[in-house]
């Protein structure tokens, strides 16, 4: 795979392009679906841009705490924005900033929870497609039929066989993202929808990691992103248990009233 492709005077680096594509088409599904759901408009644009700060603000932090080790031995890493990018951390910081914003707005941050969450998964599957031509988040060795072999990249090792570990992920994600449309169809309580999400892509990584094979952080045997999947699990469960509950005693106090 290549990441970038020379057209003449121009230089498309296809990790970068995926990602903006991975935005742009998570944002007009935010605001198709919100228009019909009856959304701020507004509010989702704030909520987009306030992701994309967050979203990297996040992702940059989680990858410096990962990388700690290598950022005090070099510490030019800190703006070498080339690379070093985490997709949780991106996730958090999106999410915190997005909640935020909402409090600031006084809009209702659950509603735009469940909206945002399958148009994220949709981000996050064309996003993959650009780490497969980057190379990164790169697989195991294998043996198999469906292992992939990289000759250029910069950062998977090249000419040996890989499971197609961004492959995978795009697909789940895709997969992920269908779900929770068709969830989100049967009008499920407030909170079903993000906390669905949740339990789906934190079970969903924390099987993946198995399977790759760049450096990601390690406590104990497993992987930083495999500890963070298994408390955004909890949380998720947690949440999908009391979805509702608020809407529920809110309603039930207007009718003794």
């Amino acid at each position: 795979m290549f990441n970038t492709i020379t057209i003449g005077p121009i230089t498309i680096y296809m990790y970068g392009l995926m990602m903006a594509l991975g935005f742009f088409a998570a944002l007009v599904m935010c605001l198709w679906r919100g228009k019909r759901l009856g959304l701020d408009e507004d509010i989702i644009w704030g909520i987009f841009f306030c992701a994309i700060v967050g979203g990297i603000a996040g992702s940059r932090t989680l990858f410096y705490i990962v990388e700690f080790r290598k950022v005090m031995q070099d510490i030019s890493i800190l703006w070498d924005f080339r690379n070093g990018f985490v997709v949780y951390g991106g996730i958090i910081g999106g999410v915190l900033a997005s909640w935020i914003y909402c409090r600031k707005k006084k809009a209702l941050f659950v509603d735009y929870f469940d909206l945002v969450m399958p148009a994220l998964a949709l981000a996050q599957g064309i996003g993959r497609i650009g780490c497969l031509f980057a190379g990164c988040c790169y697989g195991r060795e294998t043996d198999a039929w469906y292992g992939i072999v990289f000759h250029h990249s910069d950062q998977a090792p090249n000419g040996v066989k890989l499971i197609p570990t961004q492959i995978i992920s795009a697909a789940g994600d895709f997969v992920i993202c269908g779900i929770l449309l068709y969830y989100a169809a049967k009008k499920p309580k407030r909170g079903c929808v993000g906390a669905l999400y949740m339990i789906l892509y934190g079970i969903g990584r924390f099987a993946l990691e198995f399977l790759r094979n760049d450096y990601r952080g390690s406590i104990g045997f497993l992987s930083t992103s495999q500890l963070i999947s298994l408390a955004v699990v909890a949380a998720g469960a947690a949440l999908f248990v009391n979805a509702g509950k608020k809407d529920g005693a809110e309603a039930e106090k207007k009718s003794e009233d």
